[in-house]
């Protein structure tokens, strides 16, 4: 599978216009070229998609480079090793403005004054939809965002795209529901986790998902989020590895004696602490597995020939 990032020209140019697009993919006209002999604008030609295969991938990159390459890899490895065609934006300022919006929660959370952090979100939201609006041009039949944090605007993103954008969540609540899974307690409703940060929980997208599908959602209160999940994250920051996978590990065991049967690990930051062998992983859900495997059913479904 080759990876590359790339920023291209619209397909509908109409005008003698040529077109640039800066490193937040957002399209900006340049002074039009003239003919040398005539003297007049030339017209360029429409400009084709960048890939033109009907199970093209448009991704998004999400929080790190890192995760974003984690979700390459699940693909590659789904598909038994064979490459797919996709087009992937990978941009470093979005990158950094995510995870400012991220931490920004984190400290409202645990600021002792009354007032609440007020987070621009305006920014991120355009990077998103110029970002899904040049992976549309570039021939994508269908994308995904792994990141969960990104997910928080979904609807904004999503609005007036002419491919599907695969939900992370929503996959995973339905592989939640494929799996049949029958309650802890006798007599109590199917109970599922969801360890996340402050502006993923706040949104809520996973909490409608679930409850949609017929969960009940249990999710940290916040003495676990001060003490634990936020601690976590910050351990992470200083590179203290093993401090951050023993909060982790609290928190898990937190939601765990609910009755829960799983923990949906809803964070980059959290998905990788825990090592291969961890014996709570296997009462955890990566969201990230669910997206790839949900992106593969999506591919598979339009190479036999189902475009539903």
């Amino acid at each position: 599978m080759s990876c590359f990032h790339t920023l291209g020209t619209p397909r509908n140019l109409n005008s003698s216009l040529i077109w640039n697009a800066d490193e937040g993919a957002r399209f900006s006209p340049t002074k039009a070229n003239k003919n040398i002999n005539s003297g007049r604008l030339a017209s360029p030609s429409p400009t084709p998609p960048l890939l033109t295969h009907g199970t093209t991938l448009g991704i998004i990159g999400g929080l790190s480079v890192d995760a974003t390459l984690t979700f390459l890899t699940k693909l590659v490895h789904l598909h038994g090793g064979h490459s797919i065609p996709f087009v992937l934006c990978s941009d470093p300022l979005l990158n950094k403005d995510l995870l400012s919006y991220e931490r920004g929660h984190f400290v409202s959370a645990t600021s002792k004054k009354s007032e609440s952090l007020k987070l621009d979100s305006s920014p991120i939201v355009q990077s998103l939809r110029n970002k899904r609006a040049f992976l549309e041009k570039s021939g994508a039949s269908c994308i995904v965002m792994p990141c969960n944090i990104s997910h928080c605007w979904y609807e904004q993103v999503s609005m007036g795209c002419c491919v599907p954008i695969l939900h992370m969540a929503e996959c995973v609540a339905k592989e939640l529901k494929e799996a049949k899974l029958k309650p802890l307690e006798a007599g109590s409703p199917l109970r599922i986790g969801v360890l996340a940060t402050n502006a993923t929980l706040e949104a809520g997208f996973y909490q409608e998902k679930l409850q949609s599908e017929g969960f009940e959602v249990v999710l940290p209160d916040r003495a676990t989020m001060e003490h634990t999940v936020i601690p976590a994250t910050e351990a992470l920051d200083r590179n203290d590895m093993e401090g951050a996978c023993n909060l982790l590990r609290i928190a898990l065991q937190v939601l765990l004696v609910r009755a829960v049967n799983s923990v949906i690990l809803a964070s980059e930051d959290m998905r990788a602490l825990l090592p291969q062998d961890d014996p709570l992983l296997k009462k955890c859900t990566d969201p990230m597995d669910a997206l790839a495997r949900s992106t593969m059913k999506w591919v598979r479904s339009r190479s036999s020939g189902d475009n539903t």
